[in-house]
Order: C-alpha cells, then sequence, then structure tokens
C-alpha cells in the first residue's frame, strides 16, 4: 500500500515536516505518532490500519526520518510538536482523527490530546511511557546497578563501557555532549552505541543474528539517538506528573492500552498507573512480549484494537 499524497509541511524555519496520507481518502482519519523521540515513520506502520476503513496519516516528528533538517534540535520540544500536529490538520482538512502512538508516540498522544480533546477520537496506545524520573533512570541502568543494566547486563556494558571511565557517574550528560558535538567522528559512533543498546532491549526473544553492538552507523541513528537523548536531557518538556494528572480531559474519549508484559524499555508500571488514572480506558496486557510494536502478540493486538475502532468516527 502506497501513499495516495505526501508533502513536506513549513513549520517555521528551520523545520519542515514530513507528512504521508494512505488508504481511504474519504475514510475515518487515524493519525500514527512514532516513538524515540527521533524514530521516524516507516512503510509497516501503514498494516496497522484497514486501508479500506481508515483515511491514514503518517508524518516525521521535527528532525526525524524524512523532515528536515536532519537531527535538528533547534525549536524541538513538545510543545512545538503539539503545534505541529495541529498545523497538520488543519492543512489536511481533517475534524478529528483518531490518535494511534507507542513508546515515547504514547507520551506524544497523551500530552497532544491533552491539549486538544476534541480534536480527538480516541487512542490507541502501546508501550506508555509517561516521562517520569523513574523511567529515564530504568533506561539509563542506574551505572549498572538497574533497570535495565539488570535485564541486559552485556548491552549495558557495550552501552556504558562506550564512555570513558570517569563520565560513567553521567551516562546521560555524557552521550548527550557526543551526540551533539558537530563533528560526525564523534556523533556517529555515540549515535549508534545508543541504538544499539535500545534495540538490545527492544524484543523478549531478540531478532536472530542480531548483535548487541552496531557493525556500522545506520540510517536514522543520529535522528533517534540525539533528539532521545535531548528530550531526555529536558524530562520530556513535561512537569512532572503532568500525563497523570490531566488524563481526566480524555475520560469520555475511547481509550484502549496495549503493553507487552516483559517490555523492558517502557516497564509496565507506567501502563498500569495510566490505566488505573484512566476511567474506562480498556487495558491489554500481552503475556508474551517486549517493546516493540512488530513483535506477534503486540502487532496481533494492535491491529484488532484499530478493527474494533471502526466503530468511531
Amino acid at each position: 500500500m502506497d501513499p495516495y499524497a505526501t508533502g513536506m509541511l513549513d513549520v517555521g524555519a528551520p523545520h519542515r515536516v514530513y507528512w504521508e496520507q494512505s488508504g481511504n481518502p474519504a475514510g475515518v482519519p487515524i493519525v500514527f505518532f512514532h516513538g524515540g523521540p527521533g524514530a521516524g515513520t516507516a512503510p509497516a506502520y501503514r498494516r496497522f490500519f484497514d486501508p479500506r476503513h481508515y483515511r491514514i496519516v503518517l508524518f516525521d516528528q521535527r528532525g526525524a526520518g524524512r523532515s528536515a533538517p536532519e537531527a535538528e534540535l533547534t525549536d524541538n520540544s513538545t510543545d512545538h510538536l503539539i503545534a505541529d500536529i495541529e498545523r497538520l490538520r488543519v492543512h489536511l482538512r481533517i475534524p478529528k482523527w483518531t490518535v494511534f502512538g507507542g513508546s515515547w508516540g504514547s507520551t506524544l498522544a497523551l500530552a497532544y490530546g491533552q491539549a486538544h480533546p476534541d480534536r480527538c477520537i480516541g487512542f490507541i496506545l502501546r508501550g506508555v511511557f509517561l516521562f517520569s524520573e523513574e523511567e529515564i533512570r530504568w533506561f539509563l541502568g542506574n551505572n549498572g546497578e538497574g533497570g535495565m543494566a539488570r535485564f541486559f547486563p552485556e548491552a549495558h556494558r557495550a552501552f556504558a563501557n562506550f564512555i570513558p571511565a570517569d563520565e560513567r557517574n553521567d551516562l546521560l550528560s555524557a552521550y548527550y555532549r557526543r551526540l551533539t558535538n558537530p563533528d560526525p567522528s564523534i556523533h556517529r559512533p555515540a549515535a549508534a552505541v545508543w541504538c544499539s543498546y535500545e534495540n538490545a532491549c527492544s524484543r523478549l526473544i531478540p531478532a536472530a543474528g542480531r548483535s548487541v553492538r552496531s557493525d556500522a552507523y545506520y540510517s536514522g541513528a543520529l535522528a533517534m539517538a540525539r533528539i532521545e537523548a535531548h528530550y531526555m536531557m529536558n524530562r520530556g518538556f513535561l512537569s512532572p506528573g503532568q500525563l497523570l494528572r490531566n488524563v481526566g480531559v480524555l475520560a469520555d474519549h475511547p481509550a484502549v492500552i496495549i503493553q507487552g508484559r516483559y517490555d523492558m524499555v517502557c516497564p509496565i508500571a507506567a501502563a498500569d498507573a495510566l490505566a488505573r488514572a484512566w476511567p474506562g480506558v480498556q487495558y491489554r496486557i500481552i503475556a508474551d512480549a517486549g517493546h516493540s510494536s512488530m513483535e506477534p502478540g503486540i502487532r496481533t493486538a494492535l491491529v484488532r484494537a484499530t478493527e474494533e475502532f471502526k466503530i468511531y468516527a
């Protein structure tokens, strides 16, 4: 399934945001929020949606994917992304749409929905991340003594040992300095190691033949690592507890949360807290899955959710 329309939306210098539409031009609009932040979209993401029913909107957030400039941090914050989403909705003449987001995409979906609840039909969220201090510490591994490091010690050693020993007490700052360095010989290896660490921890069963260490810098790694570190340094540009505190404004919206029981990148505690705070939400735990949306159980649950949401318009 190829897009029937694509474009680059000018959202204010220096940023231009890539967008595409596929499926049914007269269908129910549904918008996909990718993860990272900085991961970008891929053609496979269109497959979560029935193209006969949905008008499928994918876009790459600032600095990510096909948006330009690549990996740009200037004016790149949650509020900027929310404004971009609204500008895109108006540009495409869409009154309301269903919001679909996983990982960081779930964070952005909640932030956008709470800012513009009247523009949202409902929410399909996967691998919930609330951008709390605890979640950031979990990802970074507490200097090898906790978090993902307890479950993926070999991956965390590769992640930590890339940084000189005298800087390992603050891995986030050490990586951020390298990822924002203009010299490719400095930022590219750092990006490859950062992304290799996250990828190694993302599936319950790793893909066959995948090494913990990346053999080469691959496309999209810089945007993913640099923007993700940027948002972690700024705590997602959210106030503590903001997304849970404001979830009541979405109480009347249909919503489903899909969460891998063994999600190590976005542990289940965040999804559980959100489900308890959100009256009426459907909360579905996938017993044999980790974080990736492409794991069989997660993928099946997401497609089921989009099928069930056909009753909403």
